[in-house]
């Protein structure tokens, strides 16, 4: 019964994305079924095969190892600050993105991830019907992250049509940042989130191709990569290891402000309407909770978890994932983990605004108008997902 179920939610989410479109005359369907099939493969392949566990396995092995490394010198500065068999949030969650985003500027400098984002984004044109400069984007930002992909590619940035500049900003929405991912894995389990990261990928294309279909001529696929200011190594060491320490403080400074005020909207509600604000927001999304394949008995929960990810960012929801997660089935679990990985909340809109109108104020302005649907297709994105993982679980 959970398989029709799920069809129907993955009929549901096309029908939805097709309900947005700019111009249905011009959806390519042959590539979004082409997706979709691989999606339904890759998910399969990921979570039910040897080889599919041993590949996860060794990705999730390889990210707690850096994280160990993280931690020493997280223990080596605020070594007095926790207590032995404690698991302090910032410390141990947050902090290794500062040694991730160190990791990920030595790849930099060295050429070894232009080079890879370069290459795959071109076989990826071949499959998904796009241009050359929406597959780098979208390989791009699922490893650069949701600002730095924007720089580097800041020559066309002036340049690009609506449409285009839409597709690159969906992309940046629907995925997450190489240097959080293990951040994620200290919460969630680490085969899920891998999973996610290679969904979301195609889902992104998926989703875009149905709500922004376009033609690119041949004459206008091109890309120009945009490369940094010449730097020493250590220069660029320094830069990075800021960078991600900047990212930290902000999460954890966001993490501050927005679980601080669900706790008084909560109490608020709880007050005056006898629920929880969050409870009250399980209710209104457990219908789409239902349609990604989780049972109705957790739906309202799995709702609520879904709902404060898009009003609030992944962490908060992660944060109160972690306190249920034991009275879900494994299969719910799956589903809402896949759902949390990504960038897909309101929050994000004006992260994206600001990196675009910092490189050309009018484009800024251009993304800051179709904000909203950005947001509606990221979330269809994770939707997509879950859905896929539900049916192949």
């Amino acid at each position: 019964m959970h398989y029709l179920i799920s069809v129907v939610g993955l009929i549901l989410v096309l029908l939805l994305a097709w309900a947005a479109s700019n111009n249905k005359k011009k959806i390519k369907y042959r590539p979004i079924i082409v997706m979709i099939v691989i999606q339904l493969v890759l998910g399969f392949l990921l979570l039910k095969t040897g080889i599919g566990e041993f590949l996860i396995k060794g990705f999730a092995d390889s990210f707690a190892k850096l994280l160990e490394y993280a931690n020493e010198g997280t223990n080596f500065v605020f070594g007095g600050m926790a207590n032995e068999g404690a698991h302090t949030f910032f410390l141990f969650v947050l902090m290794p993105i500062v040694f991730m985003s160190a990791i990920i500027g030595i790849l930099q400098h060295y050429k070894i991830l232009p080079f890879i984002i370069k290459y795959i984004g071109l076989v990826l044109s071949k499959i998904n019907g796009m241009g050359k400069l929406e597959s780098y984007n979208a390989v791009a930002a699922a490893i650069v992250g949701q600002n730095e992909v924007f720089i580097s590619v800041k020559n066309q940035i002036g340049f690009l049509p609506k449409h285009r500049l839409y597709t690159l900003c969906a992309s940046a929405m629907s995925t997450v940042s190489m240097s959080i991912v293990g951040s994620y894995m200290t919460m969630l389990e680490p085969k899920y989130v891998v999973a996610a990261l290679i969904l979301n990928l195609f889902g992104g294309f998926i989703v875009a191709s149905i709500i922004n279909p376009y033609e690119v001529k041949a004459e206008e696929d091109i890309i120009e990569v945009q490369e940094g200011e010449k730097q020493t190594f250590f220069e660029m060491l320094g830069e990075y290891i800021m960078d991600g320490f900047k990212v930290a403080i902000i999460v954890g400074v966001m993490l501050v402000g927005f679980v601080g005020l669900i706790a008084l909207i909560n109490g608020l509600f709880s007050g005056i309407f006898g629920i929880s604000f969050q409870g009250f927001l399980g209710y209104v999304f457990a219908p789409i909770a239902f349609v990604m394949g989780v049972p109705w008995h957790e739906a309202v929960n799995a709702g609520s978890i879904m709902a404060t990810k898009l009003v609030a960012n992944e962490f908060v929801a992660m944060l109160d994932f972690v306190k249920i997660q034991d009275s879900f089935s494994e299969r719910t679990a799956a589903i809402v983990s896949v759902f949390l990985i990504s960038f897909a909340n309101f929050g994000s809109i004006g992260t994206i605004v600001g990196a675009v109108k910092g490189l050309n104020e009018k484009q800024g302005n251009v993304v800051a108008r179709f904000g909203l649907k950005l947001l509606y297709g990221a979330s269809l994105v994770s939707v997509l997902s879950a859905i896929i993982i539900g049916i192949v679980f």
